[in-house]
């Protein structure tokens, strides 16, 4: 099947995103945060926020000794094949239960549920990886499936609706996608104004029951305001920043700015080092003049093994002071997307949480979108983007002008961060995942660090199937 089959027509080229050594272009007059698909990753968390809804490797290892946890990856296991006579498949035993908190993160894939489910059609020639592998996609598009396929030209949409076996009528059509069924972070909290100052009130808790997907069972994990990661804080250089942090988690902490260059050095957030440790049930407040500009994060710096890889982190955007240096009017960016992975609880995780229920990147034709990648775990990854190409404008929030660069595989380590924009101008659904492979299929299926573009020929609409 050609581009040309996907598209329907071919669409007139966009200015492309500068090589590294050009001036960039003007952004296109149709470019603006609000243009493009509709089904975009703001629908997607704002109606899954309303519904109040992570496939992972099931894995939990940020020990409370402060010790860093020992990685071992076993031999994959063997795959016994089904028998090939049998019209349909259900595993003959459930995948292993989680294991217990001490144990250390593997590759293994997560657990099924307790009720086995409905695998659908052992095909010619499949085994039993090939029906939970496909298992694990339809959880991850969900009912979205057959409006997602009929967007897409008549060839292109049956071959889809093929992929998926959508002719089976699978429990899964008529079900959320999985992203929507977790509580998703990540979302922007907009700042209170006390004069000069922009106030950011945030909780540090407990989250006793976390859902890294909707069917493996819950784990133990923290949060800023809930969340995993915490609520995105955006602001503008130069801004005055208040953030009062409440303490509720029964231990000490402290909360560092990573990439802020305060000009006090006691905001820095260091117990020991900057300050008293934050003590339970008590408020700390941290005061610093936003700068410089760019993608930063916010974490716990005590206990930190502990506490970051239970998911004290979040991300701190600080936009530039100047419209011209903002990616929008310098690239024409239409979205905006944080990234932050982690590998410690519940193993390997983006955005707090791991396939299928990641929210995935959503955009149509024409749009450029922005992913600001961003490392709080202790393994670096190199993320890797199939069908495009990434172009490379930032690295820990400085921009880096003609030292800007194309790849289709980042590495991030950790504490790094990297802004990378994709220009997008073909049609299709491209998987986008850690290509450390053991973080991110197993034997049954894709887990972990997988996520994926979804790109329309047209801007659509499918929020309400989300509702």
């Amino acid at each position: 099947m050609s581009t040309t089959d996907l598209q329907g027509t071919t669409p007139a080229p966009l200015d492309v995103v500068p090589e590294p050594d050009a001036p960039a272009p003007e952004a296109p007059e149709e470019a603006s945060p609000e243009a493009g698909s509709a089904l975009s990753r703001r629908g997607f968390l704002r109606v899954s926020a309303l519904a109040g809804l992570g496939a992972t490797a099931a894995t939990v290892a940020a020990c409370t000794t402060g010790a860093a946890p020992a990685w071992t990856f076993p031999p994959a296991p063997s795959i016994e094949p089904l028998p090939t006579a049998s019209p349909t498949a259900a595993p003959t035993e459930a995948p292993t239960a989680a294991p217990s908190a001490t144990a250390a993160p593997s590759p293994s894939a997560s657990p099924a549920p307790s009720a086995s489910p409905d695998l659908g059609q052992l095909q010619p020639g499949w085994t039993e990886h090939d029906l939970l592998a496909r298992w694990k996609v339809r959880r991850f598009v969900g009912k979205l499936a057959v409006p997602l396929a009929s967007v897409y030209p008549p060839a292109a949409g049956a071959k889809l609706a093929e992929i998926l076996g959508v002719a089976e009528n699978y429990p899964e059509l008529q079900e959320l996608p999985e992203f929507a069924k977790v509580t998703q972070g990540n979302q922007v909290l907009e700042p209170k104004v006390d004069g000069d100052w922009k106030v950011f009130d945030l909780t540090i808790d407990k989250l006793p029951a976390w859902q890294i997907d909707a069917l493996t069972p819950p784990i133990e994990a923290l949060g800023y305001s809930g969340t995993w990661p915490g609520p995105v804080l955006r602001v503008t250089e130069g801004d005055k920043v208040r953030v009062n942090l409440t303490n509720k988690i029964g231990e000490t902490t402290g909360t560092h700015w990573h990439g802020v260059e305060p000009e006090d050095f006691f905001q820095d957030g260091v117990p020991f080092v900057t300050q008293l440790p934050q003590i339970p049930d008590s408020v700390q407040t941290y005061e610093w003049v936003a700068k410089p500009y760019g993608s930063m994060m916010y974490h716990s710096h005590h206990n930190a093994t502990y506490q970051v890889g239970h998911g004290l982190l979040g991300g701190l955007i600080i936009d530039p002071k100047d419209p011209k240096e903002t990616y929008k009017e310098k690239y024409g960016v239409t979205q905006d997307f944080t990234w932050i992975s982690n590998d410690s609880v519940g193993g390997f995780t983006i955005n707090g949480h791991g396939f299928p229920a990641v929210t995935p990147i959503v955009a149509a034709l024409g749009e450029r979108v922005l992913v600001r990648f961003m490392n709080e775990g202790i393994m670096m990854h190199p993320w890797h983007s199939h069908g495009y190409r990434m172009y490379v404008v930032a690295r820990d929030g400085a921009p880096l002008g003609s030292a800007s660069f194309y790849c289709d595989t980042l590495g991030v380590n950790p504490g790094e961060r990297w802004d990378a924009i994709i220009e997008i101008d073909k049609p299709g659904i491209w998987a986008f995942h850690c290509h450390i492979l053991p973080h991110v299929e197993g034997p049954d299926g894709m887990f972990g660090m997988v996520n994926a573009l979804i790109v329309t020929p047209e801007p659509v609409d499918l929020a309400p199937l989300l509702a």
